[in-house]
Formats: structure tokens, sequence, C-alpha cells
């Protein structure tokens, strides 16, 4: 009987471990982004167009920065760098922009796979 319940506890471990049951998923993208700064971190209105380096942590690969919550077509530099290029018209009048930076949603599979889109909170870029 002994024998018995032991076997059948290895199987049931098996069939658990085959069955994904794990540690959560961690692929990129399931880290909040966070930004430490933008440069330039200001600019003048009329100014020529430029390009705009957000710095920070956590970026994914497929990271999108937000100008005003509109994404933006986004250069991946590492997990700490995105770029983005500012048409002169997007700084053609004085005002304030909220950037963000988005990580978006990671599809999975098992018991905890994928993570939601992920937004950083906004930085203000001035333009005078």
């Amino acid at each position: 009987m002994k024998t018995t319940n032991t076997i059948l506890l290895g199987i049931l471990i098996v069939i658990t471990l085959a069955c994904g049951y794990s540690s959560k998923n961690t692929t990129a993208g399931t880290s909040m982004p966070a930004i430490a700064n933008l440069s330039p971190g200001s600019t003048n209105a009329g100014d020529p167009a430029f390009m705009l380096t957000v710095n920070g942590s956590n970026f994914a690969s497929n990271a999108v920065v937000n100008w005003n919550s509109a994404a933006q077509a986004t250069t991946f530099v590492n997990g700490a760098q995105v770029t983005i290029a500012v048409p002169a018209a997007a700084v053609s009048n004085a005002g304030t922009i909220k950037i963000s930076v988005t990580n978006p949603a990671v599809s999975g599979s098992g018991m905890y796979g994928g993570s939601p889109a992920q937004t950083s909170s906004t930085v203000n870029f001035v333009i005078n």
C-alpha cells in the first residue's frame, strides 16, 4: 500500500509540473516602465524638428512613446532609452506636452501567461 501511494504521489507531481504549474512568466513588457528624464527637456515654439530621447527603466523592445496620449513611431535603443522624431509642426505653439511610455500587452499561455499593457506616469515636456 505504501509503495502504491508513493507511486501515485510521484505521478501526480510529474503531471502537475508537465501542465506548466510553475513560476509566473516574466517576459519583457511585464514590468511598469518609468521615465527618469527627457532630452531635451524643453524647446521653444517654432524650433525645427528634433529627436526626443526618453531615459528611464523597464522599456520593452516594442515600447511606445506617447505624445499627449497619442502613440508615436518609437525607436528602441535599450531597456533604459527610447527615442521619437518630433516634427517642427508639433512644437509650433507654446504649451505643455504630456509624455509617457507604454509597454504593450504580452500574450501568453498557461495559468500565469501574459500581462496587460503598462504605461508609465507622465512627464511634462514644455514648449516655451
